[in-house]
């Protein structure tokens, strides 16, 4: 049983492929920013939003900022884990943060995060609370205790 106060990470893997590697042999940095981009989508398909269904409710993702500390090589062929778990969530924007490790010895690669937002297709804050209150629970899941405390105030009961 998992406990209440347990970070829900989702694992997604990826295998380096000889095209991202630079003249150094080694995967260039560009790409673990692609690489947490799949695993953003695989983490939202994991919840049942994924970005096309909520794009089709009206709804874009963009990405706001993006932050990656490199602390080790990626060699072509290196297998990567990346843990990728839902950092923070306000309603309107949200953060994920993504640990990227060697899948065989473990060791850390990079870390990063990326910050993000729900906007309507008019470029304005969209309230997925309303427009999507299923997503929005979703969300809320990953953060129990918020959700608990959110509740609370909501009743009174704070």
């Amino acid at each position: 049983m998992q406990n209440e106060c347990e970070e829900k990470i989702m694992k997604y893997i990826h295998q380096a492929q000889y095209y991202e590697t630079d003249q150094m042999g080694i995967i260039h940095h560009s790409n673990y920013i692609r690489w947490m981009e799949e695993a953003r989508i695989a983490y939202m398909d994991e919840l049942g939003f994924p970005y096309k269904k909520v794009e089709e409710a009206g709804i874009i993702s963009p990405v706001l900022s993006v932050q990656c500390d490199y602390k080790a090589m990626t060699y072509f062929g290196d297998r990567v884990c990346i843990d990728v778990k839902l950092s923070s969530f306000r309603g309107v924007k949200y953060e994920i943060s993504y640990e990227m490790r060697d899948e065989k010895t473990g060791e850390l690669r990079a870390s990063a995060t990326s910050a993000h937002c729900y906007l309507g297709k008019n470029g304005r804050p969209s309230n997925i609370k309303k427009e999507l209150p299923e997503l929005y629970a979703k969300m809320m899941e990953e953060f129990p205790l918020l959700y608990e405390t959110m509740q609370k105030e909501v009743s009174g009961k704070a």
